[in-house]
């Protein structure tokens, strides 16, 4: 019952007619029982809500024509039509009543025709239109305000998807580039064997990136393999010289993560870090949950980078590390940390602190 209930509330709160109509069945009911409780005919009161009923849903269909007039305007219209829709109320109510009341024919003698039809027009229809005409327009501003807040929410959510989508469609060219160069490479040192293993590589990587939505959540564990994959195509090019290191608890394993949350950063410790040194070069890639949180440490032994006096990245630093803490950003807000230091006695640690989600 209380689903019905639920169900039949929500269908009212989308749809304007029903709102309308409930307010309306609402506020005559309400007016019949009043009058009802002092013995009033039954008959007659019927009648005259069913009237009332007709002349405010014409007034509705007024109201709402206006509704993008200068204020002034819709005051005027709303006082206009309520007490035209007055008059007429009451004129039917006096004529029911000396049709049906013998009584009134005494009032009708002693006040005149003119008089009596408007008995009470003052003192009461004029009152109770405007009084509807006044919630009724209140209530439409109401929800129109509504509306026009679930819309503004609605932009502002559609914005930030799209920010989401536009920070992440600049990595993949970013990756794309580095990978095709360096199989075309390949190619022009005849290298051909390892050229087609690093293109059927890269082709896993992308159906995998592909497969999962950029704007979907997964375990660590799951990036993990993702970024398995990335290390496959890029030790292809590096062999030996790539070295990787994970050291991540079993726990923070099943915590959820942005997908794709660590290859640019991986991309651009592997730029730094290995590709510009004969050597080669070290990544570490670690996580565990601490006070509720979930850290994530992505370090390298390369040549580390100048930061600012408050720990901003220089303007010449990739798109990877700065798109990921925009992206961050749009995610989490204030909660989260994205903090970038160089290491002792060389290298750099890009430290990640998320908020514990688990499931999904």
């Amino acid at each position: 019952m209380q689903v019905d209930q639920l169900s039949f509330l929500e269908r009212v709160a989308e749809d304007q007619n029903k709102q309308f109509w409930l307010f309306q069945l609402t506020f005559w009911f309400f007016w019949m029982s009043y009058h009802l409780i002092f013995n009033f005919s039954v008959a007659i009161i019927l009648a005259d809500a069913l009237v009332a009923v007709i002349l405010t849903s014409s007034l509705a269909f007024i109201f709402y024509q206006v509704l993008e007039r200068p204020f002034a305007f819709r005051v005027a219209v709303i006082v206009i039509g309520s007490a035209v829709a007055g008059l007429i109320w009451n004129v039917f109510k006096r004529h029911l009543e000396l049709r049906f009341g013998s009584e009134n024919y005494l009032l009708f003698e002693e006040l005149g025709a003119w008089s009596y039809y408007t008995y009470e027009y003052f003192g009461l229809s004029f009152w109770v239109i405007l009084s509807w005409s006044g919630v009724f327009y209140g209530l439409t501003l109401y929800f129109q305000l509504q509306e026009e807040r679930a819309a503004s929410l609605n932009a502002k959510a559609m914005a930030h998807e799209a920010q989401l989508r536009m920070l992440h469609y600049q990595l993949n060219p970013h990756f794309l580039f580095n990978t095709l160069n360096a199989i075309s490479t390949l190619i022009l040192d005849k290298d051909m064997q390892t050229s087609k293993e690093m293109v059927s590589k890269l082709s896993n990587f992308l159906r995998y990136s592909l497969d999962n939505d950029q704007m979907d959540k997964v375990s660590l564990s799951h990036e993990v393999n993702m970024l398995q994959l990335y290390f496959d195509i890029e030790k292809v090019r590096f062999e030996e010289r790539l070295v990787v290191d994970y050291d991540i608890d079993a726990d923070a394993g099943e915590a959820l993560v942005p997908s794709m949350l660590l290859q640019p950063l991986v991309e651009n410790a592997i730029k730094y870090a290995v590709a510009d040194r004969m050597e080669g070069g070290k990544i570490r890639i670690a996580a565990e949950l601490s006070a509720g949180k979930m850290v994530i440490l992505v370090e390298d032994d390369g040549p580390g980078i100048s930061l600012g006096e408050k720990g901003e990245l220089p303007e010449f630093t990739g798109v990877g590390i700065r798109n990921t803490r925009e992206r961050l950003t749009e995610l989490y807000g204030a909660d989260h940390g994205f903090d970038i230091n160089n290491r002792s006695p060389r290298g750099l640690a890009i430290r990640i602190t998320l908020p514990l989600e688990t499931g999904g």
